[in-house]
């Protein structure tokens, strides 16, 4: 070791990487020479003839990539949300390489997607937008010789926010377009292009889903109507001085008409789809799509599920623009199927502080769709308001968390178990070495199936708070209890009616139960992923392979074996995501081709590899499925895989069903730190953007913010097996605040949720003291009436101190 000390003050890592290397005492070690063979040995061949690829690999090897210096830190393993999303990072450029004449499909793709994050943004603007109107002064009448000048700072201010809401016209008169025409594209029943696939599908129905929840929000801003009429107002003021008006006011008139129209979005969205093509083909394929998906849990996280209710009235609107289409459309999708979905759900989220009915959407839009005004039987069904008391005990049973409670418990606690043990499993597996490959496998495979329970369950519990929410909001609170000291000013907030005052002790005691269990569940998780992304990845690897390596080859030799368009179909499953290297027993393609191999040799053995597929391999594979299910026509009857005259047998056909499904999953596992933190995002428990404008205040008191009202269920109830859960709600600030950065990107919000945050934990401390010190000044009443002043002293110092 040096004698001086100074090198641990440096500015630069080199220094420090120079003292961590070992020291000599004589000359410095001589480098080796670079090994020049190698390098000649390639020049030379390159000169001559083309290298083979095996040739090239083994000489590349010969290098030496060393550069002789200590590695500080280790190389991390982890499941990137960059290398593997679900959505393609390289926006699916890679999918041309697999010549499946995707080209149009993949651009409207990339098309939908680039429309559904600007159309995100928008709606953020949309619904933390709050009114300008009540900030502007007020002129007394000593002044009214200036209001010429207030006139025009007040239209200047007011222009900036207006801009925005013409954006914003602008950019949904795109998307509509835009979205009509990538429909009328795919709905032609000459099949010009491939497509669309299953992915395009997800990009159609969230597209739509952002022009609901933007035109919902238009129709729910009573603000913004308010704004522009004193804009207008401000505008007619100033313009007397200014020339060539008339664009402006056309724009003006434009934006009146696009603000005070309620369903404008929709409407011009069915104007655009009917323009010149009709659409209702693509429309009912999106709907079966929707019906399948809900009724068979394809989607694995509840942000899927939502999107595909809110979506569903929509197309059953749109597509039954006719007496002819309604009849078209029941002979695919029953009607009771309908039915079922919107009895089932009947308030679905939207915001945090809003939601939507499809009882309720489909009786307003029937008075703007006049051909779906005829459909009285989805007309019949009651919205939240209209529930009979009857039928309100069991939606109560069904939202309430409380009544959940039970199972949820249950769960919680095999899944504990279960997921220590796999991780016990997966700790050992590591530090052995020359483990079994079956012994491996099925640790990993177990750990996997864990892993997808635990994404299950997450995604249920948090879309329950969700739901709860939502049933919440559409069931107020009639008679808020009123106390002595309230009798005087017993006029309450909306917002109070439906969190202050809408929670029981025992609802907010399992709210608070619940939380903590999502919360401890996806820390868990979120800890080990760097522990199980190699066995992650390897059991998607393994179940990709042994699907396209055995089980179609199975299907080649046996169902398909006559039919050249479906095998041709298989063929290209196997090119684009079979990996032969891992394959150890490859029969020979002459033995394939005379089907002579025996039962030995077509059993395939699969070294571990932990080599995810694609997004694009994923997206592709979905593809080729539904392209042999349906024999290139997704308009059948019955559904993807609800079709008896595919000619598929049944056996296979539930094989290639299952594997459909599961490829969905693989992107979302693959995902992993991005899947979690969705799930375990609570921070819409926080918002009520909605509720401040219609009661007209900036800010509710802290007693109205349900993440300060389960702290105080806490310290209230005195129950001590809630004591070691008093600061988990102060997280739920944590995800609002995050979700206020990152998602709605207003700094505004941000800073109300960190004043809420001091405020909230002034009052813990505040009411932790009282607590604490009226405990002790009990005891220490037991003992001498001496000591008791004395001991209450030093009572009240200690749990100052230790608590500041």
């Amino acid at each position: 070791p040096r004698s001086d000390t100074s090198w641990w003050c440096i500015s630069s890592p080199l220094p420090l990487l120079r003292h961590f290397a070992p020291t000599h005492s004589g000359p410095p070690p001589r480098t080796p020479p670079p090994r020049r063979p190698a390098r000649v040995r390639i020049r030379r061949r390159c000169g001559a003839m083309a290298i083979p690829v095996e040739e090239a690999i083994a000489a590349l090897s010969t290098f030496s990539l060393e550069d002789e210096q200590p590695d500080v830190q280790g190389l991390a393993v982890l499941l990137s949300s960059e290398r593997y999303a679900t959505n393609s990072p390289i926006e699916y450029s890679d999918v041309a390489a697999y010549r499946l004449s995707l080209g149009e499909d993949t651009k409207a793709i990339n098309q939908l997607n680039a429309l559904i994050q600007e159309g995100k943004e928008m709606a953020s603007l949309l619904y933390t937008y709050r009114s300008c109107v009540k900030a502007l002064p007020q002129l007394p009448d000593s002044m009214k010789h200036s209001q010429a000048d207030l006139y025009l700072e007040t239209y200047q201010v007011l222009d900036l926010e207006m801009s925005r809401l013409r954006e914003i016209q602008r950019w949904q008169a795109s998307a509509a377009s835009k979205l009509a025409a990538d429909m009328q594209r795919f709905s032609r029943p000459e099949r010009l292009v491939n497509g669309p696939t299953v992915t395009h599908f997800w990009s159609m129905l969230k597209l739509l889903d952002v022009l609901l929840q933007l035109d919902h929000l238009k129709n729910a801003k009573a603000s913004i109507p308010n704004d522009f009429s004193w804009y207008k107002r401000t505008f007619t003021q100033v313009s007397t001085q200014w020339q060539d008006t008339d664009t402006m006011r056309e724009e003006l008139d434009d934006l009146q008409i696009f603000l005070s129209t309620r369903w404008a979005i929709l409407l011009n969205l069915h104007a655009e789809m009917f323009r010149t093509n009709t659409v209702e083909d693509i429309l009912q394929v999106l709907i079966v799509f929707c019906v399948e998906s809900l009724e068979l849990d394809f989607a694995l996280l509840f942000p899927e599920r939502h999107t595909l209710l809110r979506v569903l009235p929509v197309l059953v609107v749109l597509a039954t623009s006719s007496e002819k289409e309604s009849e078209s459309l029941y002979k695919r999708v029953k009607i009771n199927r309908l039915l079922n979905i919107f009895k089932n759900d009947p308030v679905i989220p939207a915001f945090p502080d809003l939601h939507l009915s499809p009882a309720a959407m489909l009786k307003e839009l029937s008075s703007y769709f006049q051909n779906f005004s005829s459909q009285i039987r989805l007309l019949t069904l009651p919205a939240p308001h209209e529930i009979p008391p009857r039928e309100l005990q069991d939606y109560q049973r069904h939202y309430l968390i409380l009544n959940h409670m039970g199972t949820i418990r249950a769960e919680h606690d095999d899944f504990s178990i279960r997921f220590a043990s796999a991780m016990n499993q997966m700790i050992t597996l590591k530090s052995s070495d020359g483990a079994d490959n079956d012994w491996s496998r099925d640790i990993k495979g177990n750990m996997y199936d864990t892993v997808v329970e635990g994404f299950q369950l997450l995604s249920r519990w948090t879309g329950r708070i969700w739901e709860q929410c939502a049933w919440k909001f559409s069931r107020p609170c009639k008679e808020p209890p009123i106390s002595d000291s309230q009798q005087d000013s017993a006029t309450f907030f909306d917002y109070e009616k439906v969190v202050r005052w809408n929670y029981t002790a025992e609802e907010r005691r399992a709210l608070l139960e619940l939380i903590g269990y999502i919360k401890s569940i996806g820390l868990m998780m979120q800890h080990c992923d760097t522990l199980v992304s190699e066995a992650l990845w390897e059991t998607i690897h393994m179940e990709v392979q042994d699907f396209v390596q055995d089980k179609l080859d199975t299907m080649l030799r046996t169902t398909f074996r006559k039919k050249k368009d479906l095998s041709r179909i298989l063929s290209d499953m196997r090119t684009l995501s079979a990996d032969w290297m891992a394959n150890t027993s490859k029969a020979d393609p002459e033995q394939h081709s005379l089907h002579q191999e025996t039962e030995e040799m077509r059993q395939s053995t699969f070294y571990p590899r932990p080599v995810a597929p694609t997004a694009a391999q994923i997206h592709c594979l979905q593809f080729l499925i539904c392209e042999l299910v349906s024999g290139g026509n997704l308009r059948k009857p019955g559904g993807l895989f609800g079709n008896s005259s595919s000619g598929i047998p049944v056996e296979d056909l539930k094989q290639l069903e299952t594997f459909f499904y599961k490829l969905s999953f693989f992107l979302h596992i693959l995902d992993f730190t991005a899947t979690i933190g969705t799930l375990t995002d609570l921070g819409f428990l926080w918002f009520r953007e909605f509720y401040l404008e219609s009661s007209r205040v900036i800010q509710f008191p802290i007693e109205c913010s349900l993440p300060w009202m389960l702290v105080d269920h806490v310290i209230e109830s005195q129950d001590a097996g809630l004591l070691e859960s008093i600061l988990i709600p102060l997280d739920l600030y944590n995800d609002s605040a995050q979700h206020a950065l990152t998602y709605l990107k207003q700094r505004f919000l941000y800073d109300e949720i960190e004043a809420e945050v001091d405020l909230s934990f002034d009052l813990l401390v505040q009411k932790l003291n009282e607590v604490i010190f009226t405990y002790y000044k009990s005891c220490a009443a037991r003992y001498e009436p001496s000591l008791f002043s004395f001991t209450c002293a030093l009572i009240y110092l200690e749990c100052f101190f230790c608590l500041r």
